[in-house]
């Protein structure tokens, strides 16, 4: 009987509490007060194509246009958010929301906010398809295994 090493990468852990730098808004997207934002990455993607950041702002309202997906999970504070498409809603901790790629949002940050951002960029459509079609013909060769993973992430 022949055991298969397996090569692993390790796993990286990190805190939302970590030291944050300046991460000025755009000026021209500011539309009342003086909001500061900072943030810091936790961690990213060996494609470059997805990373995870810890984000936090001052009082203010300022557009902010999304060029990739980003999920948020707010930690701390209470933001009002406008898309256009619905009634606004606020938001506070343990809230989650979606901006997919090419949304757009008002946000009105009472206060202070703090949130942590998934953020995956969008590949072109070619690229998407033959990831996909990879992933497929991998799957065949070699099923997964057991409940580790995760939307087929193989």
């Amino acid at each position: 009987m022949t055991t298969k090493t397996v090569t692993t990468k390790p796993v990286i852990f990190s805190k939302a509490n970590v030291e944050l730098n300046p991460s000025p808004i755009r000026a021209d997207w500011i539309i009342e007060g003086r909001p500061v934002a900072r943030n810091a990455i936790l961690s990213r993607s060996e494609d470059q194509t997805a990373c995870t950041i810890v984000w936090d702002c001052s009082e203010g309202k300022f557009n902010w246009h999304y060029d990739f997906d980003e999920t948020v999970y707010f930690i701390e504070g209470s933001v009002t958010i406008e898309d256009g498409h619905g009634p606004a809603r606020t938001l506070g901790p343990g809230d989650v929301i979606f901006f997919p790629a090419g949304s757009h949002a008002v946000w009105t940050v009472h206060e202070y906010i703090r949130k942590v951002a998934f953020c995956r960029k969008i590949l072109p459509a070619p690229v998407g398809a033959l990831i996909k079609t990879a992933r497929a013909i991998k799957h065949k060769i070699s099923p997964p295994k057991g409940e580790g993973s995760l939307m087929g992430a193989n």
